[in-house]
């Protein structure tokens, strides 16, 4: 099986730049039509531009966060500039929920809640790209790795 990587999805950092992108035609706007003639400079339009960096820390967070399913591990990596690493062993997975907000679930996308057996029992990715799809995915992994009997889980 190859290896399987997901990330969070990218739908509300796409969002988030729209949003800002709004809010900053709608500040030059009013700049142009109503606060130049009133004497406001146009310095005070990098704020609104500022706002860019709000979903730009979203993307960044986004791409280094995943989960990787390699062979009998499956490894959650988390961090920008510190990295925080779990590797679990598929053999240790012992239940994969999803859970969905009525706004998720409007987009087809939810929080992945991954069980296993031991000190720190359970991961949560949040925010995953068709949830019940990537679930099955790891139920199918757990469930065709070597050495575990097919009913057992």
């Amino acid at each position: 099986m190859p290896d399987l990587v997901i990330h969070p999805t990218r739908r509300w950092i796409s969002m988030g730049y729209t949003a800002v992108f709004l809010a900053c035609v709608a500040a030059v706007f009013t700049h142009t039509n109503h606060l130049s003639a009133r004497g406001w400079p146009a310095w005070w339009l990098l704020f609104p531009a500022a706002l860019f960096l709000w979903p730009f820390c979203r993307g960044l967070k986004r791409r280094f966060t995943k989960i990787t399913i390699t062979g009998d591990r499956l490894r959650h990596e988390t961090g920008v500039l510190s990295r925080t690493t779990r590797n679990i062993q598929l053999s240790n997975v012992q239940d994969v929920r999803v859970d969905q907000s009525l706004f998720q679930r409007l987009f087809w996308i939810g929080n992945l809640s991954i069980e296993t057996a031991g000190e720190t029992s359970q991961l949560t990715i949040a925010n995953i790209d068709q949830p019940h799809a990537v679930a099955e995915e790891i139920m199918n992994a757990v469930q065709s790795k070597p050495g575990k009997p097919k009913g057992e889980s």
